[in-house]
């Protein structure tokens, strides 16, 4: 009986050293809120209303085909208030910190669109007008200004060295509840959202909601690391998926905006699209990388460096591009005026060319298709192992579209496993690395007569006014 007693002791002893050890491990966020807290602020922005009769805006109330897009996080009308036909303004909520003593305060660019008036209250209750220095839609990053001094301000972390699983706190005011306090690691880095071409965004697990945005998040060495900016929600409440933008991204946005009153972003001029595994197949690529130029605009930077169609994007101004995602970021990061060195694969191996970065026009805008620029075929011919139908295009029709070769999509088979349409124009087919300028129907079938019936292939697509690049894998055994 004494050595069960004695064995029990003994198993106890242990199991509150290792229960006293994990209390030991798990973070304490005290002093981080203690010392930072302060300079957190609260913004409540009122806009006249320009339209009578509209609907109020509920968060939560949402179109069932957005309900799993990426949206921003600000009430601008809380549930239960009159509508715009019963009271002269709308009211929004977000959140702020101060960057410097003198009263410049980082917030989200959607916290303050749009507004006629913004207020910010700090922890002491002290309110003040703002306004706004200037903001940048793009990356979401406003810069505002109250007339005070001495007031606290964070300290700047780098996101860079942030690890995925670290623990990182966010402090915001939540559906209005000023200096809330949540925490949770970092999920995952350098994630790209749709519509976002410019930020990097840190992904998190900390809980926010409405009100937040704008807000920081923290390291826990008490260093802003990023800017509480978007959720994923099919509620519009935290479905535990976050996002903030990494405050290097926002610093270089604020000075830009505090020193020029605008940012100015790089340019090159082409339209690309991500290198999946079968595209990287078909142009010989030992893995998947790089962003692959559909098309390059006449005049561009890019074609005057010579970068060609077809081209894949490995490096740009000796940064890597491993998605197509990363090559907006750098050159919009890149100054306008700057010479760079784009880095190509291009048939097989790589080419190192000189560009001059241009800048990009806000009011830029794709080109819309145009009437009548599909061509017609000329002559017709039987379906190829592509089971689609194609024909040659006349001289007229070519300098119409601007092209020097190319056959158009008259037909397409019900079983074929072409990605294309009719009218659709193919310019180019690249196998195993080798690009191959479509010129005549003879020429096109009897390279895909030649050709394994497992073979991965890429066609370069014409349609309407765009681009793109199509990876077929498997041909028929025979047309």
């Amino acid at each position: 009986m004494k050595a069960v007693r004695a064995a029990l002791t003994l198993w106890l002893a242990a199991f509150c050293t290792v229960v006293l050890a994990q209390a030991r491990e798990l973070p304490d966020f005290t002093r981080l809120v203690d010392d930072q807290g302060n300079a957190v602020v609260n913004i409540s922005t009122t806009q006249a209303v320009r339209r009578s009769g509209a609907a109020p805006q509920v968060p939560g109330i949402e179109d069932e085909e957005v309900l799993e897009f990426f949206r921003r996080f600000i009430p601008r009308q809380q549930p239960g208030q009159p509508g715009p036909s019963q009271r002269p303004e709308s009211r929004s909520l977000g959140s702020g910190f101060i960057i410097s003593a003198d009263g410049y305060i980082l917030t989200n660019a959607h916290v303050v669109d749009g507004a006629d008036e913004i207020n910010v209250r700090f922890t002491d209750k002290r309110e003040f007008k703002a306004k706004v220095i200037g903001a940048d839609r793009r990356t979401d990053i406003a810069v505002i200004k109250v007339d005070a001094a001495n007031l606290p301000a964070v300290r700047f972390g780098d996101p860079t060295k942030l690890k995925v699983g670290e623990w990182v706190v966010a402090i915001g005011s939540p559906f209005g509840f000023e200096n809330t306090v949540t925490a949770g690691i970092v999920s995952a880095k350098g994630r790209s959202l749709p519509q976002e071409n410019f930020v990097p965004f840190i992904q998190t697990d900390v809980a926010i909601n409405p009100g937040n945005s704008g807000g920081p998040l923290f390291n826990m060495r008490g260093e802003v690391v990023g800017i509480n900016s978007q959720i994923y929600s099919r509620t519009g409440g935290f479905m535990g998926l976050s996002f903030a933008i990494p405050i290097d991204v926002a610093l270089d946005i604020q000075k830009q905006l505090r020193d020029k009153g605008r940012v100015a972003r790089g340019r090159i001029g082409v339209v690309i699209q991500e290198v999946t595994r079968d595209l990287a197949t078909s142009f010989g690529l030992e893995r998947p990388r790089g962003a692959l130029v559909n098309s390059v605009e006449k005049g561009s930077p890019a074609d005057k460096a010579g970068v060609e169609a077809t081209d894949i994007i490995v490096s740009f101004d000796g940064k890597p591009v491993e998605s197509s995602s990363d090559l907006p970021r750098i050159v919009g990061s890149t100054r306008p005026g700057s010479a760079s060195t784009v880095e190509v694969w291009r048939k097989g191996k790589t080419q190192k060319l000189n560009i001059t970065v241009a800048e990009l026009q806000e009011d830029r805008v794709a080109a819309a298709d145009k009437p009548g620029s599909r061509a017609k075929p000329q002559a017709e011919a039987p379906a190829n192992r592509l089971g689609i139908v194609v024909g040659e295009l006349s001289a007229e029709q070519r300098k119409g579209l601007g092209i020097q070769h190319g056959l158009v999509v008259t037909d397409v088979r019900p079983d074929s496993k072409a990605d294309v349409r009719k009218g659709d124009v193919l310019l180019t087919m690249v196998h195993k690395g080798q690009h191959t300028e479509l010129k005549s129907v003879e020429q096109f079938n009897k390279i895909l007569a030649g050709l394994d019936r497992n073979s991965v292939i890429t066609l370069q697509v014409r349609r309407g006014e765009s681009t793109a690049f199509v990876t077929i894998s498997g041909l028929t055994d025979k047309g």
